[in-house]
Protein backbone atom coordinates (compact mmCIF):
# COMPACT_ATOMS: atom_id res chain seq x y z
CA UNK A 1 0.00 0.00 0.00
CA UNK A 2 2.82 2.38 0.91
CA UNK A 3 4.61 1.59 -2.39
CA UNK A 4 1.44 2.24 -4.34
CA UNK A 5 0.97 5.61 -2.61
CA UNK A 6 4.58 6.66 -3.34
CA UNK A 7 4.32 5.78 -7.04
CA UNK A 8 1.07 7.68 -7.36
CA UNK A 9 2.61 10.76 -5.75
CA UNK A 10 5.59 10.69 -8.12
CA UNK A 11 3.31 10.42 -11.15
CA UNK A 12 1.24 13.40 -9.98
CA UNK A 13 4.37 15.52 -9.41
CA UNK A 14 5.75 14.62 -12.85
CA UNK A 15 2.47 15.55 -14.55
CA UNK A 16 2.34 18.86 -12.69
CA UNK A 17 5.95 19.74 -13.65
CA UNK A 18 5.26 18.88 -17.28
CA UNK A 19 2.18 21.08 -17.38
CA UNK A 20 3.99 24.01 -15.77
CA UNK A 21 6.98 23.59 -18.11
CA UNK A 22 4.74 23.51 -21.20
CA UNK A 23 2.80 26.51 -19.95
CA UNK A 24 6.08 28.42 -19.40
CA UNK A 25 7.28 27.52 -22.89
CA UNK A 26 3.99 28.62 -24.39
CA UNK A 27 4.07 31.94 -22.57
CA UNK A 28 7.73 32.83 -23.40
CA UNK A 29 7.78 36.25 -25.05
CA UNK A 30 9.28 35.93 -28.57
CA UNK A 31 10.80 39.41 -28.24
CA UNK A 32 12.53 38.41 -25.01
CA UNK A 33 13.86 35.27 -26.68
CA UNK A 34 15.25 37.28 -29.60
CA UNK A 35 16.91 39.64 -27.13
CA UNK A 36 18.48 36.73 -25.26
CA UNK A 37 19.71 35.21 -28.52
CA UNK A 38 21.21 38.53 -29.59
CA UNK A 39 23.03 38.94 -26.28
CA UNK A 40 24.43 35.44 -26.62
CA UNK A 41 25.67 36.22 -30.14
CA UNK A 42 27.35 39.39 -28.88
CA UNK A 43 28.98 37.47 -26.04
CA UNK A 44 30.35 34.87 -28.44
CA UNK A 45 31.61 37.55 -30.83
CA UNK A 46 33.37 39.37 -27.99
CA UNK A 47 34.95 36.13 -26.84
CA UNK A 48 36.19 35.35 -30.35
CA UNK A 49 37.60 38.87 -30.66
CA UNK A 50 39.37 38.51 -27.32
CA UNK A 51 41.01 35.27 -28.45
CA UNK A 52 41.92 36.52 -31.93
CA UNK A 53 45.68 36.88 -32.47
CA UNK A 54 46.66 40.52 -32.77
CA UNK A 55 48.26 41.82 -35.97
CA UNK A 56 50.25 44.89 -36.92
CA UNK A 57 46.97 46.58 -37.90
CA UNK A 58 45.78 46.33 -34.28
CA UNK A 59 48.81 48.15 -32.89
CA UNK A 60 48.32 51.84 -32.13
CA UNK A 61 51.73 53.52 -32.04
CA UNK A 62 52.00 57.20 -31.12
CA UNK A 63 54.89 59.49 -30.31
CA UNK A 64 55.32 60.64 -26.70
CA UNK A 65 59.04 61.22 -26.33
CA UNK A 66 60.66 60.93 -22.92
CA UNK A 67 64.18 61.38 -24.30
CA UNK A 68 64.27 64.18 -26.89
CA UNK A 69 67.93 64.73 -27.81
CA UNK A 70 69.33 63.90 -31.27
CA UNK A 71 65.82 62.86 -32.32
CA UNK A 72 65.41 61.60 -35.87
CA UNK A 73 62.27 61.92 -37.99
CA UNK A 74 60.47 58.81 -39.22
CA UNK A 75 62.25 59.32 -42.57
CA UNK A 76 65.50 61.28 -42.71
CA UNK A 77 68.34 62.00 -45.16
CA UNK A 78 71.61 60.08 -45.04
CA UNK A 79 74.36 60.96 -47.52
CA UNK A 80 72.78 60.66 -50.98
CA UNK A 81 69.84 58.52 -49.86
CA UNK A 82 67.21 58.33 -47.11
CA UNK A 83 66.84 56.18 -44.06
CA UNK A 84 63.81 55.49 -41.94
CA UNK A 85 62.35 53.83 -38.90
CA UNK A 86 60.65 50.66 -40.10
CA UNK A 87 57.40 51.19 -38.22
CA UNK A 88 55.68 48.43 -40.18
CA UNK A 89 58.16 45.85 -38.90
CA UNK A 90 58.08 47.37 -35.44
CA UNK A 91 54.28 47.02 -35.30
CA UNK A 92 54.56 43.39 -36.41
CA UNK A 93 56.98 42.68 -33.58
CA UNK A 94 54.81 44.54 -31.08
CA UNK A 95 51.83 42.41 -32.15
CA UNK A 96 53.99 39.35 -31.46
CA UNK A 97 54.86 40.75 -28.03
CA UNK A 98 51.16 41.33 -27.35
CA UNK A 99 50.25 37.80 -28.41
CA UNK A 100 52.81 35.81 -26.46
CA UNK A 101 51.86 37.63 -23.25
CA UNK A 102 48.13 36.97 -23.53
CA UNK A 103 48.48 33.53 -21.97
CA UNK A 104 49.59 33.05 -18.39
CA UNK A 105 53.09 31.61 -18.50
CA UNK A 106 56.20 31.14 -16.42
CA UNK A 107 59.11 32.70 -18.31
CA UNK A 108 62.78 31.81 -18.50
CA UNK A 109 65.93 33.19 -20.12
CA UNK A 110 68.71 31.10 -21.64
CA UNK A 111 72.06 32.06 -20.11
CA UNK A 112 75.65 31.03 -20.74
CA UNK A 113 77.73 34.22 -20.78
CA UNK A 114 81.39 33.29 -21.42
CA UNK A 115 80.36 29.62 -21.00
CA UNK A 116 79.88 30.18 -17.26
CA UNK A 117 77.33 27.32 -17.21
CA UNK A 118 79.69 25.00 -19.15
CA UNK A 119 80.40 24.77 -22.83
CA UNK A 120 77.41 23.39 -24.68
CA UNK A 121 77.81 19.87 -26.16
CA UNK A 122 78.32 19.48 -29.89
CA UNK A 123 75.14 19.56 -31.96
CA UNK A 124 74.37 16.76 -34.42
CA UNK A 125 75.26 18.88 -37.45
CA UNK A 126 77.86 21.60 -37.08
CA UNK A 127 80.43 23.58 -39.01
CA UNK A 128 83.10 26.18 -38.32
CA UNK A 129 82.29 29.72 -39.39
CA UNK A 130 84.56 32.55 -40.53
CA UNK A 131 85.55 33.13 -36.92
CA UNK A 132 86.64 29.47 -36.71
CA UNK A 133 83.92 28.92 -34.13
CA UNK A 134 81.61 25.91 -34.09
CA UNK A 135 78.08 26.82 -35.21
CA UNK A 136 74.85 24.90 -35.68
CA UNK A 137 72.82 24.54 -38.87
CA UNK A 138 71.14 27.92 -38.22
CA UNK A 139 74.44 29.75 -37.75
CA UNK A 140 74.21 30.10 -33.96
CA UNK A 141 77.63 29.73 -32.37
CA UNK A 142 78.36 27.15 -29.71
CA UNK A 143 80.30 29.63 -27.60
CA UNK A 144 78.06 31.20 -24.93
CA UNK A 145 75.01 29.25 -26.15
CA UNK A 146 72.67 26.74 -24.49
CA UNK A 147 72.12 23.29 -26.05
CA UNK A 148 68.57 22.58 -27.24
CA UNK A 149 67.58 18.91 -27.45
CA UNK A 150 64.63 17.33 -29.22
CA UNK A 151 62.18 16.35 -26.47
CA UNK A 152 63.12 12.91 -25.16
CA UNK A 153 66.60 12.85 -26.73
CA UNK A 154 69.75 13.03 -24.61
CA UNK A 155 72.62 12.01 -26.87
CA UNK A 156 73.24 15.30 -28.69
CA UNK A 157 71.45 18.65 -29.06
CA UNK A 158 70.00 19.65 -32.41
CA UNK A 159 70.53 23.41 -32.25
CA UNK A 160 71.91 26.08 -29.93
CA UNK A 161 69.87 28.72 -28.14
CA UNK A 162 71.40 32.17 -27.84
CA UNK A 163 72.28 33.65 -24.49
CA UNK A 164 69.50 36.09 -23.61
CA UNK A 165 66.79 34.25 -25.56
CA UNK A 166 63.31 34.24 -23.99
CA UNK A 167 61.24 31.09 -23.50
CA UNK A 168 58.24 29.76 -21.58
CA UNK A 169 58.72 26.98 -19.04
CA UNK A 170 56.72 23.86 -19.87
CA UNK A 171 58.09 21.86 -16.92
CA UNK A 172 59.44 22.88 -13.53
CA UNK A 173 62.91 24.39 -13.45
CA UNK A 174 63.71 22.14 -10.47
CA UNK A 175 64.15 19.15 -12.79
CA UNK A 176 67.59 18.25 -14.14
CA UNK A 177 66.29 18.79 -17.67
CA UNK A 178 63.83 21.56 -18.41
CA UNK A 179 61.29 21.61 -21.24
CA UNK A 180 60.93 25.02 -22.90
CA UNK A 181 58.64 26.55 -25.48
CA UNK A 182 60.53 29.18 -27.40
CA UNK A 183 59.52 32.82 -27.62
CA UNK A 184 62.77 34.05 -29.15
CA UNK A 185 63.08 30.80 -31.09
CA UNK A 186 60.66 28.31 -32.61
CA UNK A 187 59.64 24.97 -31.19
CA UNK A 188 59.62 23.11 -27.89
CA UNK A 189 62.93 21.78 -26.63
CA UNK A 190 64.72 20.41 -23.59
CA UNK A 191 67.93 21.70 -22.02
CA UNK A 192 69.84 21.10 -18.77
CA UNK A 193 68.51 23.41 -16.05
CA UNK A 194 71.93 25.05 -15.52
CA UNK A 195 71.37 27.01 -18.75
CA UNK A 196 67.96 28.31 -17.64
CA UNK A 197 67.16 31.29 -15.45
CA UNK A 198 63.51 31.28 -14.39
CA UNK A 199 62.07 34.78 -14.11
CA UNK A 200 58.55 33.91 -12.96
CA UNK A 201 54.95 34.18 -14.10
CA UNK A 202 54.31 37.79 -13.08
CA UNK A 203 56.93 39.44 -15.28
CA UNK A 204 55.66 41.72 -18.06
CA UNK A 205 57.48 43.02 -21.10
CA UNK A 206 56.05 46.50 -21.57
CA UNK A 207 59.29 48.26 -22.53
CA UNK A 208 60.98 47.31 -25.77
CA UNK A 209 64.00 48.79 -27.56
CA UNK A 210 64.19 48.23 -31.32
CA UNK A 211 67.61 48.22 -32.99
CA UNK A 212 67.62 48.47 -36.79
CA UNK A 213 70.91 47.21 -38.23
CA UNK A 214 69.95 48.26 -41.77
CA UNK A 215 69.11 51.88 -41.02
CA UNK A 216 71.46 52.19 -38.02
CA UNK A 217 68.92 53.58 -35.58
CA UNK A 218 67.23 52.73 -32.32
CA UNK A 219 63.62 53.31 -31.21
CA UNK A 220 62.24 52.69 -27.73
CA UNK A 221 58.58 51.90 -27.06
CA UNK A 222 56.40 51.50 -23.99
CA UNK A 223 53.04 49.77 -23.64
CA UNK A 224 50.28 51.93 -22.18
CA UNK A 225 47.25 49.72 -22.81
CA UNK A 226 45.86 46.85 -24.87
CA UNK A 227 47.69 47.17 -28.21
CA UNK A 228 48.54 50.76 -27.24
CA UNK A 229 52.24 51.67 -27.48
CA UNK A 230 54.07 54.98 -27.33
CA UNK A 231 57.47 55.91 -28.74
CA UNK A 232 59.86 57.20 -26.08
CA UNK A 233 62.91 57.94 -28.26
CA UNK A 234 64.08 57.84 -31.91
CA UNK A 235 67.84 58.05 -32.23
CA UNK A 236 70.89 57.21 -34.34
CA UNK A 237 72.87 54.15 -33.30
CA UNK A 238 75.78 52.09 -34.58
CA UNK A 239 75.63 48.29 -34.56
CA UNK A 240 78.23 45.53 -34.83
CA UNK A 241 80.20 44.81 -37.98
CA UNK A 242 81.06 41.40 -39.45
CA UNK A 243 84.85 41.58 -39.34
CA UNK A 244 86.68 38.44 -38.19
CA UNK A 245 88.38 37.60 -35.96
CA UNK A 246 87.17 40.08 -33.32
CA UNK A 247 84.14 42.08 -34.46
CA UNK A 248 80.72 40.43 -34.86
CA UNK A 249 77.52 41.81 -36.31
CA UNK A 250 74.72 42.45 -33.81
CA UNK A 251 72.54 39.30 -33.96
CA UNK A 252 68.93 39.57 -35.07
CA UNK A 253 66.19 38.43 -32.75
CA UNK A 254 64.38 39.00 -29.46
CA UNK A 255 66.47 39.22 -26.31
CA UNK A 256 65.99 40.03 -22.63
CA UNK A 257 68.09 42.71 -20.94
CA UNK A 258 70.05 40.66 -18.42
CA UNK A 259 72.74 42.84 -16.91
CA UNK A 260 73.77 46.46 -16.47
CA UNK A 261 77.14 48.12 -15.94
CA UNK A 262 77.66 51.81 -15.28
CA UNK A 263 81.06 51.32 -16.94
CA UNK A 264 81.64 48.39 -19.25
CA UNK A 265 85.42 47.98 -19.55
CA UNK A 266 86.64 46.43 -22.78
CA UNK A 267 89.93 44.87 -23.90
CA UNK A 268 92.24 45.82 -26.71
CA UNK A 269 91.76 43.29 -29.52
CA UNK A 270 93.86 40.17 -29.08
CA UNK A 271 95.10 41.13 -25.60
CA UNK A 272 94.09 41.08 -21.97
CA UNK A 273 94.76 44.81 -21.67
CA UNK A 274 91.86 47.06 -20.72
CA UNK A 275 91.65 49.66 -23.46
CA UNK A 276 88.79 51.84 -22.20
CA UNK A 277 85.16 51.72 -21.19
CA UNK A 278 81.67 52.32 -22.53
CA UNK A 279 79.23 54.08 -20.17
CA UNK A 280 75.72 52.99 -19.19
CA UNK A 281 75.84 49.51 -20.70
CA UNK A 282 72.79 47.22 -20.81
CA UNK A 283 73.63 43.66 -21.92
CA UNK A 284 71.10 41.64 -23.92
CA UNK A 285 73.00 38.73 -25.53
CA UNK A 286 76.53 37.34 -25.31
CA UNK A 287 78.82 40.39 -25.12
CA UNK A 288 76.35 42.71 -26.85
CA UNK A 289 75.35 45.81 -24.91
CA UNK A 290 73.41 48.96 -25.64
CA UNK A 291 75.93 51.53 -24.42
CA UNK A 292 77.28 55.05 -24.78
CA UNK A 293 80.29 56.29 -26.75
CA UNK A 294 83.40 54.24 -25.85
CA UNK A 295 86.49 55.95 -24.49
CA UNK A 296 90.12 55.17 -25.30
CA UNK A 297 91.21 55.32 -21.66
CA UNK A 298 89.86 53.90 -18.42
CA UNK A 299 90.25 57.31 -16.76
CA UNK A 300 88.71 59.39 -19.53
CA UNK A 301 85.53 61.38 -18.88
CA UNK A 302 82.30 60.26 -20.51
CA UNK A 303 82.07 61.20 -24.17
CA UNK A 304 78.55 62.34 -25.03
CA UNK A 305 78.43 62.00 -28.80
CA UNK A 306 80.31 60.74 -31.85
CA UNK A 307 80.11 61.67 -35.52
CA UNK A 308 79.94 57.95 -36.38
CA UNK A 309 76.60 57.30 -34.68
CA UNK A 310 73.97 56.29 -37.20
CA UNK A 311 76.44 55.85 -40.07
CA UNK A 312 77.71 52.31 -40.71
CA UNK A 313 78.20 49.21 -38.54
CA UNK A 314 81.54 49.44 -36.74
CA UNK A 315 81.29 48.04 -33.20
CA UNK A 316 82.30 44.56 -32.02
CA UNK A 317 78.67 43.49 -31.48
CA UNK A 318 77.33 46.22 -29.26
CA UNK A 319 74.89 49.00 -30.11
CA UNK A 320 76.52 52.41 -29.64
CA UNK A 321 74.38 55.38 -28.69
CA UNK A 322 74.86 58.92 -27.55
CA UNK A 323 75.89 58.46 -23.93
CA UNK A 324 72.86 60.35 -22.60
CA UNK A 325 70.56 58.08 -24.60
CA UNK A 326 72.41 55.02 -23.31
CA UNK A 327 71.77 56.36 -19.81
CA UNK A 328 68.10 56.80 -20.66
CA UNK A 329 67.86 53.12 -21.69
CA UNK A 330 69.93 52.12 -18.65
CA UNK A 331 67.56 53.93 -16.26
CA UNK A 332 64.31 53.23 -18.15
CA UNK A 333 64.63 49.44 -18.36
CA UNK A 334 64.77 46.81 -15.64
CA UNK A 335 66.80 43.63 -15.96
CA UNK A 336 64.70 40.60 -16.94
CA UNK A 337 61.74 42.93 -17.50
CA UNK A 338 62.53 44.58 -20.84
CA UNK A 339 63.27 43.39 -24.36
CA UNK A 340 65.70 44.31 -27.10
CA UNK A 341 64.49 43.38 -30.58
CA UNK A 342 67.05 43.57 -33.37
CA UNK A 343 65.62 43.91 -36.89
CA UNK A 344 67.10 44.42 -40.34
Amino acid sequence: MRVYFTLSLLIIVAIAWSCNHNQHAETTDPAEQRKADSLEMVRKAEEEERKRPRTADDIKLSKELTYDKYTLEETYPYQDTTRRFQLDKIKEKLAFVENFQRETASYAVLQNRKNKNREAPLVKNYHRNEYKLISDSLGTERYQAAPLYVVGETEAPTIYGRDGALAKLVTSDTLDRVKLKGVSFEGTWETPKRYVKAIGDTVTFHRVAFVDVTNQNILTTERTGDCQWVIRSMNPATSGVHKPPYAHETPLGIFVIQEKKAKMFYLKDGTNTIHGYAPYASRFTNGAYIHGVPTQSVNAPIIEHSWSLGTTPRSHMCVRNASSHAKFVYDWTETFNALVIVIE
